[in-house]
């Protein structure tokens, strides 16, 4: 019972990495859009992130796989999936000298894939408790008592 603990422990750190990273592409594409920050700058900020983001969240379908865990990996497969398609297309990265014309498409990327990260943050957050609730529950005493107490 206390690995599936620590497995959504691992899991609930890394969604709110994944929604961080996503947060700061966000951001980047704002600040690009409202002219705070030049071209390059902002395009070697995300790419520099990509790679990370696609490497945590194909970790996390992959533990989800293993150990069988279907309805969270189930959810996440598509999104894997669309990953490894972009990648493989070398279409996962973004071009200096085209993201003026991407912004609108890019910022709507991130914001759906923002809001699919926030929903598995609360499933996530929900199988945490009920994973920590159950570790509590059958936590036996060394005579398999649940809890002690003076009154018998």
């Amino acid at each position: 019972m206390a690995l599936d603990l620590i497995l959504w422990l691992f899991i609930f750190f890394s969604v709110i990495g994944l929604i961080g990273m996503n947060a700061y592409q966000l951001i980047n594409l704002t600040d690009l859009e409202f002219d705070y920050i030049n071209l390059y700058d902002s395009s070697s900020r995300i790419n520099a992130i990509v790679i990370p983001e696609f490497v945590v969240q194909g970790a996390v379908c992959a533990v989800f796989l293993l150990t069988c865990h279907w309805f969270p990996f189930l959810i996440m497969a598509p999104i894997t999936y669309y990953h490894v398609r972009l990648y493989r297309k070398r279409a996962h990265l973004l071009d200096v000298t085209e993201i003026f014309s991407l912004i609108p498409g890019e910022k709507k990327y991130r914001l759906i894939k923002l809001g699919f990260y926030v929903s598995i943050f609360l499933i996530t957050i929900y199988r945490l408790v009920v994973a920590a609730v159950i570790a509590l529950i059958h936590e036996d005493g060394p005579d398999g008592v649940i809890f002690e107490s003076g009154i018998y």
